[in-house]
């Protein structure tokens, strides 16, 4: 079975010599949710930045390929590359400009052509799955930060990806709004791939996790079995907060 996200050998480094990934592989299959764990300056974001083009190893001094259900992540393939695979940036406001929620929305799918009731019908199934279709008319200054980031989830949905990369999606929520974050998450029909520092987020949303440091794959496992693998975590600079004590998701529930 093709990886929805199938990076092999993935080498880069910028023009000022820093060599930030060395040799990457990560096979992420439909419909899994995986979480992307590591250091500051482990090479996350520029693994992240490789997954729709932004980068690519043939603009630096890099190896290796990166393929999105079998397509290759290559110049001439970039506008279906970026329908397939959408970003989700950690400030919300880095994605919303416009002056209305229903307009970011429709931005993306309307740049592909789509117009009338189908471009309608598209924004609004987005705002549905993000619980909020009635916030259509409002402009996105007036929404609480974490109204945004959800509207900021919409844009990217409204764009019918393949995989969802979202970058510290729980950073900045108040405890309402990461549960609410974290029910939508796990409500979507959607191959999930998230960046995060918070690793009981990852725990309760990814069963996979996959450790970045150093620009290398160091760990790639079951996240409550890399939470609670002492030594994997004090040699690569994680750290769960104070008093969290991991259980496998599910294990509490009825």
């Amino acid at each position: 079975m093709t990886p929805v996200l199938d990076v092999q050998g993935l080498a880069f480094a910028y023009p000022d010599g820093h060599q930030a990934l060395f040799g990457v592989d990560l096979h992420v299959h439909a419909g899994e949710r995986v979480a992307l764990l590591g250091p500051n300056g482990a090479g996350k974001t520029t693994l992240v930045l490789h997954l729709n083009g932004i980068l690519t190893a043939a603009a630096g001094q890099g190896a290796g390929s990166v393929a999105v259900s079998g397509l290759p992540v290559t110049k001439k393939n970039l506008l279906e590359i970026r329908r397939r695979v959408g970003i989700v940036f950690q400030d919300p406001d880095d994605q919303l400009f416009l002056g209305s929620v229903r307009a970011d929305v429709a931005f993306g799918p309307a740049n592909l052509g789509l117009k009338g009731a189908a471009l309608e019908r598209r924004v609004m199934e987005a705002l549905e799955m993000v619980g909020m279709a009635d916030f259509a008319d409002r402009p996105p200054h007036h929404l609480s930060f974490g109204q945004r980031r959800r509207v900021a989830v919409a844009t990217v949905l409204a764009m019918e990806p393949e995989i969802l990369v979202l970058d510290e999606p729980s950073s900045n929520l108040d405890p309402a709004s990461r549960r609410e974050l974290a029910e939508i998450l796990r409500s979507l029909d959607v191959t999930v791939l998230m960046v995060t520092h918070d690793l009981p987020y990852a725990l309760e949303l990814c069963p996979r996790s996959v450790v970045l440091s150093q620009g290398r794959v160091v760990a790639d496992g079951a996240t409550y079995d890399l939470l609670t693998d002492q030594e994997l975590m004090s040699a690569h600079r994680l750290e769960l907060p104070f008093g969290f004590v991991p259980v496998p998701v599910g294990s509490l529930r009825p």
